[in-house]
């Protein structure tokens, strides 16, 4: 397969990547199962993570973050390419996700959905963000594809 030529190209191949870690979730009832893939500026994969890879409570995008060195110089040019929306608050961690992705100094978050309210009444991770200086985009041609891998807690909706 040739490379993707186009910002959008590569953002879809990156959320499908994304997309494909969130199938290695353990189901939970109580939380999505979420995948997340951090893109330095050239291209290349720093780090990957998803729900539950580590212990019952840890999130995708704080698994992946979890794997690099707060100092890598990569990051503040990186993309983090997140099937949902960084939390905003979290019952089981101190640091919700879109303040992880913050502190990592970030430059790019692209999600595949917003998260709905099941567990959260108003998820504001993409405002969040947004305050801070960090770019997000949307995929929403791919949140079918990321809200199916999570038909144990939503149904077929």
């Amino acid at each position: 397969m040739n490379a993707p030529s186009t910002v959008h190209e590569r953002d879809l191949y990156w959320m499908r990547r994304a997309i494909d870690l969130s199938k290695l979730c353990p189901p939970s009832e109580g939380a999505y199962s979420v995948g997340a893939v951090i893109v330095a500026a050239d291209g290349t994969e720093l780090s990957y993570g998803y729900s539950r890879e580590t212990d019952a409570h840890v999130h995708a995008e704080g698994a992946a973050l979890a794997k690099l060195p707060a100092s890598d110089p990569h990051l503040k040019n990186a993309t983090i390419y997140s099937t949902l929306e960084p939390c905003s608050q979290r019952r089981h961690q101190v640091t919700p996700c879109s303040q992880l992705i913050l502190a990592a100094g970030l430059a790019r978050v692209v999600i595949a959905w917003r998260e709905p309210t099941l567990f959260v009444a108003d998820c504001v991770g993409v405002e969040q963000l947004v305050a801070g200086g960090i770019v997000v985009d949307e995929l929403p041609e791919l949140a079918a594809t990321a809200r199916a891998v999570n038909h144990h807690l939503l149904g077929n909706a």
